[in-house]
């Protein structure tokens, strides 16, 4: 099942005709193309010939740096800007009541429609949280295993392993 799968992957990805890598690739087509199987596409690119590094005085890279470094400086002394209460107030003319939007009355088909989906969320909701909890479980229940299975085999790293941390928690 898993081959003619893998298999069926490979034949819609690979090159239209010729040998692995003889497929033209841009630079940027790596990045959009995520699949190991379109592995013909990284062959070329990685024979791209290097960029030479372009020569950078000293004197000018390290004035620069310290220009960096007085514009940080200045920044951090900077106080910051308050935001001023009035921001924080609603104004009355949005507290009057008639400016409320009228409740709609919703046809007996929507709301049967909003209840049904609401009915299907919360079940596939509690369905994804039971998984959850079954795959904590499992991973609890093998670290567990794994840890009776030291303390049966060698006693002095079980009693490392079960030591308490006491820089894990304040």
């Amino acid at each position: 099942m898993a081959a003619a799968a893998l298999g069926a992957a490979w034949r819609a990805l690979r090159p239209a005709s010729g040998p692995l890598g003889a497929r033209p690739t841009r630079p940027g087509d790596a990045r959009r193309r995520g699949s190991l199987l379109s592995f013909w596409g990284f062959v070329p690119m990685r024979a791209e010939p290097l960029r030479k590094k372009k020569k950078v005085d000293p004197e000018k890279d390290h004035a620069a740096k310290e220009r960096l470094k007085k514009r940080i400086r200045q920044l951090e002394k900077a106080t910051p800007e308050l935001i001023p209460v009035e921001e924080f107030i609603t104004p009355v003319k949005f507290l009057n009541q008639a400016r409320q939007r009228p409740l709609v009355q919703l046809p007996f088909e929507e709301s049967e429609r909003r209840a049904l989906l609401l009915k299907k969320w919360s079940l596939y909701k509690q369905r994804e949280h039971e998984l959850e909890r079954a795959a904590v479980a499992s991973l609890l229940k093998a670290q567990r295993e794994a840890v009776h299975e030291l303390e049966l085999t060698a006693p002095e790293l079980h009693a490392e392993a079960v030591k308490r941390d006491p820089g894990l928690f304040p």
